[in-house]
Order: structure tokens, then sequence, then C-alpha cells
């Protein structure tokens, strides 16, 4: 079974510690400098030690982040980041994808099965 791409795994390769924080930004798309000092102004302001926890715990819990997907492309990696972000704005934004080509191909369908003595003589002069 291959692994998901919508699930949370941790980052050893770019983690300090467990790889929490980076897991958290690969996760979301937000920047790992952001994800990192956001977690300390959670510890020292908010949460205190029970961030300390949940971050162990998270770093126990969690499994690591399957090798295929390091070598993923930029791309790919911030669609996914999309689909896990906000799915049905995906959804829509592959559609129009498809739509759009869908119209090109349309285009070019009309363009080659018209009347069109240019192009017809062009082939007959390929063969």
């Amino acid at each position: 079974m291959s692994a998901r791409r919508t699930k949370f795994y941790l980052d050893k390769r770019e983690g300090k510690f467990l790889g929490v924080c980076a897991g958290l930004a690969d996760y979301t798309g937000v920047d790992l400098t952001l994800v990192r000092v956001g977690i300390v102004l959670l510890t020292v302001f908010a949460l205190g030690p029970v961030s300390v926890v949940a971050y162990l715990v998270l770093g126990w819990l969690a499994h690591d982040k399957p090798r295929e997907f390091y070598d993923a492309d930029p791309a790919e990696t911030r669609f996914w980041q999309g689909v896990r972000a906000r799915p049905s704005a995906t959804v829509r934004s592959v559609r129009a994808s498809f739509r759009d080509i869908d119209r090109r191909l349309a285009d070019v369908e009309t363009y080659v099965t018209s009347h069109n003595s240019r192009l017809a003589a062009e082939i007959d002069a390929l063969r």
C-alpha cells in the first residue's frame, strides 16, 4: 500500500529535534521558520509545558515521512498542500484546468476537421 499524501508525517531531513515543526510546515505549506517561531511563542506565552508535552507526544506518535515524498516535484508538493488546506478549492482548480484543456482540444479539432484548403495542402505535402 502506498503512503497517503494527505497524512501528517515527521520530516526528519529538515527537522532539528524530532521533525515535528518541519512536518507541520510541510503539511500546511507555511514557512518552516515561522512554524518554529510560532511553537516557541506558544510555549513561552500561552501553553507552557503543555506544548512541550504535546510536541513530544506528536513526535512519538507520528510516522516518518516516506522516502518517495522527499523526491517530489515542488509543484506537486504545493498541490498536495492545497488539497490538505482547501480541498474544494483544489477540486475547482482542477476542474477549471480540465475545462481549459477541453476547450483548447475542441479548438484544435475544429481547426483540423473544418474545410481548410491550406491545411489540406500541408497534409498532402507530408504524404
